[in-house]
């Protein structure tokens, strides 16, 4: 399955977008362990979080409500995404990412709570695991989980990335400069 892709910039720096014929696939920092190599095959098989389909326009048009939806989310006018998603994944993986879609934003939660949620509490280490595999950060909020004790925990795209985009959503208290 041929994927299209998308570099744009963003507040926390460039984002690769990369979508099939129905539906985003991943949103890839420069850093992000799990960065997507263009032309690279994606990993395990599709499952649809949001059924929707892609349209006629295809992934260029899919690419274009993308970018335009997360350059709502920067400025501040958009607290959710309204676009057909397919990540790849284990049905582990794909579950934690479903209960992922259903933190509001500007709130945070821990991956014991998530593991709790999923029926079983001692799942937290494979609940962060799953986080960290997210392929489509941002429109599916892994950054919005946090350690235990409210402390910042890995994130894909960096700590710092991950400060930010909380800061934004108003659920961190900027800490100034550093």
């Amino acid at each position: 399955m041929a994927e299209a892709h998308r570099t744009i910039a963003s507040p926390v720096g460039n984002l690769v977008l990369t979508a099939s014929e129905t539906g985003l696939t991943g949103v890839y920092f420069p850093t992000s362990r799990h960065h997507l190599a263009v032309g690279s095959p994606s990993p395990v098989s599709p499952h649809p979080l949001t059924p929707s389909p892609v349209g006629r326009g295809g992934t260029n048009d899919l690419l274009n409500r993308v970018e335009a939806q997360l350059n709502e989310y920067f400025a501040g006018s958009r607290t959710t995404f309204d676009l057909p998603l397919e990540p790849r994944g284990t049905d582990f993986q794909l579950n934690v990412w479903e209960l992922l879609r259903k933190i509001p934003y500007g709130v945070t939660t821990s991956y014991g709570e998530l593991a709790r949620r999923l029926g079983d509490p001692q799942a937290s280490r494979a609940v962060g695991a799953a986080n960290g595999a997210n392929p489509i950060p941002i429109i599916v909020p892994c950054h919005r989980v946090v350690g235990s004790k409210g402390e910042l925990t890995g994130f894909g795209g960096g700590i710092e990335r991950k400060r930010w985009l909380l800061e934004h959503e108003g659920a961190l208290i900027p800490l100034g400069d550093r």
